[in-house]
């Protein structure tokens, strides 16, 4: 399956990219979502971040890997996984 990264807003699709396929960490904003605290996410979003906070959770549920998010547990292992990958 290929990820459509053109769901998310503009400005957040590379953090997501980088993440996604390299196991980068993204800024705080994504980590919040990643990691599924909502209210955190809302209080770190910028008014461009959280207009498009519907498409990032829909982005999250329909494309991103499942192992990739959900938690900061999930969001180590993935950014841990990546990095030994690129290795």
């Amino acid at each position: 399956m290929s990820i459509r990264y053109e769901i998310l807003p503009k400005h957040l699709r590379a953090g997501m990219q980088l993440y996604i396929e390299q196991g980068i960490p993204p800024g705080s904003f994504l980590t919040a979502v990643i990691c599924d605290r909502l209210v955190e996410a809302f209080n770190r979003a910028d008014e461009w971040s959280a207009a498009g906070l519907r498409e990032v959770a829909r982005f999250m549920y329909d494309q991103a890997p499942e192992p990739c998010w959900g938690s900061e547990a999930k969001m180590d292992a993935w950014i841990q996984n990546r990095g030994q990958e690129g290795a």
